[in-house]
């Protein structure tokens, strides 16, 4: 739990934090601004889909050693000369590439070849691999994704109805939607590609904010129970807000650098994965302090909302 000093009332923790503003109190803000970045991400869902790699639509893979060290700038352009566009990864100093690329006939396999021989450098035939990807596996790939992360949600759901309230796991899995579908939404807006790795990704982000989604939870648990009758609930969720708002960004601001470090310094085949994270770890430390708070405080407020014979109705 973060150590706040002897800040306990709410009076106490706006004069401890000098950017301090009412964050509950601006709640419909918030709400536009995330709708604002979903709603385009979802509309290019339904006009241009997802551009998925040979992963889940199928393709064909190459391992080529090469006699001296190659770069990547040079056989994609070695490719695109024959037609063709695709995903290059080196290893062992540059003389390894595993190319990825669209499935591939005998004879634009050899034309490939022997582009790469005669621009990039004489290659080891002999130690030559190939795989093909069938369309049936990358559907089976996307099955599995889809499993993988409904189970993960069902899991989280019933993990904080346990350890909070089912109205806390509400909201909570509402806020993890929202991480998913900016990131798939970003990444179909920009038609960047999916591959496997993506899914990694996704799991990654979700048990991230998640994780720090609960611990302003548990923040709001423990203040709730204190409450006195004449408290605000309003207040009472933006003071929990605060009271963990130096551990929130201290945490997201440590993995962006982390991430930044991985995309900027890794190599290509890590590029998209860590540029995946870096828009799923930005969303979700903003859906944790500033979308599933708010939601289970209107949640909660709409419960407290009790009818009364006769079609009145009271507050609790």
């Amino acid at each position: 739990m973060e150590k706040t000093g002897h800040a306990a009332t709410y009076e106490e923790v706006q004069k401890l934090h000098p950017l301090y503003f009412n964050i509950v109190k601006k709640r419909y803000w918030w709400f536009a601004i995330s709708l604002l970045i979903i709603i385009p991400g979802i509309i290019s869902l339904f006009m241009q889909g997802l551009n998925l790699g040979i992963d889940f639509k199928g393709g064909t893979m190459l391992d080529v050693t090469f006699n001296k060290a190659a770069t990547q700038a040079t056989i994609t352009d070695t490719m695109k000369s024959v037609g063709l566009e695709g995903q290059v990864q080196l290893s062992n100093g540059g003389t390894t590439a595993l190319i990825r690329t669209v499935a591939l006939e005998e004879s634009k396999r050899n034309e490939l070849l022997k582009a790469l021989e005669t621009k990039v450098g004489p290659y080891n035939k002999t130690n030559l691999k190939e795989d093909k990807v069938g369309p049936a596996m990358g559907q089976e790939l996307t099955r599995n994704a889809i499993y993988a992360l409904i189970i993960a949600i069902g899991m989280m759901i019933i993990y904080i109805t346990i350890r909070f309230q089912f109205v806390f796991a509400i909201s909570g899995i509402i806020a993890l939607l929202h991480d998913v579908l900016v990131v798939i939404g970003i990444f179909s807006l920009f038609q960047w590609e999916i591959d496997s790795t993506f899914v990694a990704a996704i799991l990654t982000i979700i048990g991230y904010s998640i994780n720090d989604t609960v611990i302003i939870f548990d923040r709001i648990r423990e203040n709730e129970a204190k409450m006195k009758r004449t408290d605000s609930y309003e207040d009472m969720v933006d003071k929990s807000i605060w009271q963990t708002m130096r551990r929130s960004i201290n945490t997201v601001v440590t993995v962006l650098i982390a991430l930044l470090s991985v995309f900027i310094l890794g190599g290509e085949s890590t590029k998209l994965f860590s540029l995946a994270m870096l828009i799923g770890v930005f969303a979700g430390a903003y859906s944790s302090i500033f979308v599933a708070s708010q939601i289970l405080f209107e949640v909660k407020k709409h419960m407290k909302k009790k009818p009364r014979k006769g079609g009145k109705v009271i507050r609790a």
